[in-house]
């Protein structure tokens, strides 16, 4: 038996057709804009090289890390999502420590490679702890900010507040200011007498990264007082 079929027939039998002819050229066209769109972000991160930081004690991990003047963070938590990715090039690095020598060294990052950087810090044998101390304690958060006393970094407030850390400071007046890229520096004062124990509690308000303070510039930290 022949089946006969008008003109409108065909038509809508071949919509379908069409709408999925036209179905998959639009979608080509789209992932060739995703593509196109995409390529200078593929491009930028393919470049990069990455830095993978190694410190064998407490005193490594817990050190700051300054990455051509600027603070990144602490060492011991610069992997997974907050590893370093750099451009190619020479950086500097310098690593600091309360009570240990700044660990500088000039790091030549390549295209794509993972660059192991072997920290050790050494302890600055001109440093001298106080006969009479007062106790003081930083709880503030984000914990990874930057701690400085009276200009000079102390480490980051994950290792000098909460129930089991605190830093041992001369009795007199101090000034505190605890610092983190991205967020406002919160500064205090505060006056200790021998013996006292004491809590600076502060939350860093989310701010522009041009608003870091200027104690996040390595080149900039004060001369070092024994005190």
């Amino acid at each position: 038996m022949n089946l006969k079929t008008s003109g409108k027939d065909q038509k809508m039998f071949s919509n379908p057709v069409k709408s999925k002819v036209f179905a998959v050229a639009g979608a080509a066209v789209l992932a060739s804009f995703l593509a196109f769109a995409a390529a200078p972000v593929m491009a930028q991160t393919t470049v990069l090289g990455e830095l993978k930081f190694e410190g064998k004690s407490k005193v490594e991990k817990t050190s700051g890390v300054w990455i051509d003047g600027k603070y990144v963070g602490y060492l011991g938590e610069l992997w997974g999502h907050k590893r370093i990715m750099l451009i190619p090039g020479d950086h500097e690095l310098v690593v600091k420590q309360a009570g240990y020598k700044d660990f500088t060294e000039t790091l030549t990052v390549e295209p794509r490679i993972l660059l192991a950087v072997p920290v050790r810090m050494e302890r600055a044998t001109e440093e001298t702890m106080p006969t009479v101390t007062a106790q003081l304690k930083v709880d503030a958060q984000p914990d990874r900010a930057a701690v400085f006393v009276d200009d000079r970094y102390l480490g980051h407030a994950g290792e000098l507040g909460g129930a089991f850390h605190s830093m041992l400071l001369s009795p007199g007046m101090h000034k505190i200011k605890v610092v983190l890229p991205g967020y406002q520096s919160f500064e205090s004062q505060v006056n200790l007498a021998a013996g006292q124990k004491s809590v600076v509690k502060t939350n860093l308000a989310k701010a522009s990264i041009h608003e870091a303070d200027a104690l996040l510039d390595a080149n900039k930290d004060a001369p070092r007082e024994t005190k």
